[in-house]
């Protein structure tokens, strides 16, 4: 008698194996060439590799395949995501940027002339494009931190105030910013609006952290935007935003848990020749059980991400679940990490191998897309709160 497991579907499961191939023969080759903290690949290697993808029909996978992209599904998305980041600069920049970088997905929600002029240009030349929402008064409550004001003159709308922690807003072509135009501690008061990168007013200062890809601060001052730059209506800020960052935490999750499978493996192997004491590594029970750990921590990480992904493609709210994916997976690839460099010994903290980078990055993550205490608080909530568990 034969147990049916479950199995990726087939068109997801070749996805998966051709974007694991042209990582291995193609992107970490290259990578393997440049400095040990590099977050971008010089454009001389990276035009070619693009080229490729691109005919492979591997770019921009969140994008929709009308406006050029993979189109793929949430769960699509997160084995995807995975896969791109067994790469040295995997936990920040996915396939060192191969295979494009999708605009915020919330602008396709848009009206078609804002479509044209950003999000199809963003998509074809695969450039990066910030999202504006946390603030020196805080980033996981939106609804009560934003501070930031957007104020209606005539056929325009004028910008004043900070952001902070803002990704990839440096050299940025457009980007998403949310505003003030209601109450304070109002969600229906918050709005969001198309920037320009180098809109006048608008600066930007890096942050610098821990990894070598720097966040931002940004600095609006008068800063005006065309009212047809407003994305949806005026006060319908906060549903885009959440929209965008309860979807996105699904991918996020999964990037995570690619780096961590990355470094048991390179552990695994090192266990099984590294010999100490009259034995390999890989005989000894300490190593054993912290690598039985690891990967049974991965594969929970990676069915839980997953989940929330086939909640989300049924139509059901992913909420709780995307809360759950990313507390899990961010925790998870820490500790994972952790225990493979110590079982590398001084070898696994020294810059010869990429465990010590992606330690540091980690440990980020963490905190950014909401930190942990606060996914704890949304399953908490919904649990105690007497809504229906998923």
């Amino acid at each position: 008698m034969s147990l049916g497991v479950w199995e990726l579907p087939e068109e997801l499961r070749m996805v998966q194996e051709t974007v694991r191939r042209f990582m291995q023969g193609e992107i970490r080759p290259l990578e393997d060439k440049l400095e040990h903290d590099a977050y971008y690949m010089p454009a001389e290697m990276l035009a070619p590799l693009r080229k490729k993808a691109r005919e492979l029909g591997l770019w921009c996978f969140r994008t929709p395949r009308e406006y050029g992209g993979a189109g793929l599904n949430l769960l699509g998305q997160a084995i995807v995501a995975e896969e791109m980041a067994r790469c040295r600069m995997g936990v920040q920049v996915p396939a060192c940027g191969v295979f494009g970088d999708d605009p915020p997905n919330v602008i396709f929600l848009g009206t078609r002339s804002q479509i044209e002029r950003y999000g199809l240009p963003a998509v074809q030349a695969g450039k990066r494009v910030f999202i504006a929402i946390s603030e020196p008064s805080g980033g996981s409550d939106p609804a009560r931190a934003i501070r930031t004001r957007a104020e209606k003159r005539g056929d325009r709308y004028v910008i004043n105030g900070q952001k902070m922690w803002i990704t990839g807003a440096g050299g940025a072509d457009w980007g998403l910013v949310f505003a003030r135009t209601g109450a304070a501690g109002d969600r229906a008061g918050i709005s969001c609006f198309i920037v320009d990168g180098n809109a006048k007013g608008l600066t930007t200062r890096p942050i610098p952290v821990l990894r070598a890809y720097y966040p931002y601060e940004m600095f609006f001052d008068n800063v005006e935007v065309p009212e047809e730059n407003l994305l949806g209506n005026e006060g319908q800020g906060f549903a885009i935003c959440e929209k965008w960052l309860v979807e996105g935490r699904i991918p996020y999750a999964a990037q995570r848990i690619g780096p961590a499978q990355e470094a048991l493996e390179i552990a695994i192997e090192w266990a099984k020749t590294r010999e100490t004491f009259g034995s390999r590594l890989a005989d000894k029970q300490a190593v054993q059980w912290m690598i039985a750990d690891s990967e049974m921590e991965l594969r929970a990480a990676r069915l839980l991400t997953w989940q929330a992904a086939w909640q989300g493609d049924l139509g059901h709210d992913p909420k709780v679940a995307a809360s759950i994916a990313k507390l899990v997976a961010t925790e998870t690839a820490g500790r994972v990490v952790d225990r493979c460099i110590q079982i590398m010994g001084g070898l696994g903290v020294s810059k010869a191998l990429p465990l010590e980078r992606w330690y540091r990055e980690l440990r980020i993550n963490r905190i950014g897309e909401g930190p942990s205490e606060v996914h704890r608080m949304v399953v908490a909530r919904h649990l105690l709160g007497g809504g229906k568990k998923g």
